[in-house]
């Protein structure tokens, strides 16, 4: 009986493995640091389980911190570029855009695997300045500065009632941590949906802070009628 043919990868095949390699190391490197945590995980242990050598991924990724860092920036950065462009093509009143796409946002980050950076950074962020810093410069900074504009513009427009634009950003954004927190601490134990349904939480909240937000309609003054 005739052997069957030994097929090999040709070039193009080679360069679309290498090309997706970088995205491969980043997915097993997450899901080490989540479960595992940053200080407590190894470099081969991230290795091994994206299929490659030790020396593979130190071609890319230099140190654990730089690892950790384009996660950081592949999972969250990216992300908050793609919600500026969201906002930016956005056409309607400014209410609407924070009840669509920000809440459409955190739900696709929720239900990525990427929520678990948030748990990672609160746990582990202390022991390392260096990545606090970037963390800071790469999510925080950028993700404030885009919410804030819309609140902002909001202002300007009279849609909404004058309030301090930075504490209404935290209000915005830390229940929504939250919940991502949630997922990877106590839903690890028992589905997160039993203690709330992640979609419904995001609506209501983001609800719940424009009723707060919504400049008031002109009242008519009092013995006269209305135009």
């Amino acid at each position: 009986m005739p052997s069957s043919p030994h097929i090999q990868a040709t070039p193009h095949t080679r360069q679309r493995r290498k090309q997706a390699r970088p995205q491969e190391l980043l997915d097993a490197a997450l899901h080490m640091f989540v479960e595992r945590g940053f200080a407590s995980t190894r470099m081969e242990e991230v290795a091994a389980l994206a299929g490659v050598s030790k020396g593979t991924l130190y071609l890319y990724y230099p140190s654990k911190e730089e690892l950790l860092k384009a996660v950081i920036r592949e999972r969250l950065s990216n992300e908050i570029e793609a919600g500026a462009l969201e906002v930016e093509r956005h056409v309607g009143t400014h209410a609407e855009l924070l009840r669509d796409v920000l809440a459409n946002w955190w739900l696709r980050v929720y239900d990525n695997p990427a929520s678990g950076v948030f748990k990672l950074i609160i746990a582990e962020v202390r022991g390392f300045p260096e990545i606090a810093e970037y963390y800071f410069r790469e999510v925080v900074e950028p993700g404030s500065k885009l919410i804030g504009g819309v609140l902002q513009r909001g202002i300007a427009a009279g849609e909404f009632r004058p309030v301090n634009v930075d504490a209404t950003v935290q209000t915005l954004v830390l229940p929504m941590v939250m919940l991502c927190l949630l997922k990877h601490s106590l839903g690890a134990c028992a589905p997160v949906t039993s203690l709330v349904e992640p979609g419904d939480f995001m609506n209501h909240h983001v609800a719940l802070v424009l009723g707060g937000l919504l400049a008031a309609p002109a009242k008519v003054a009092k013995g006269k009628s209305k135009p």
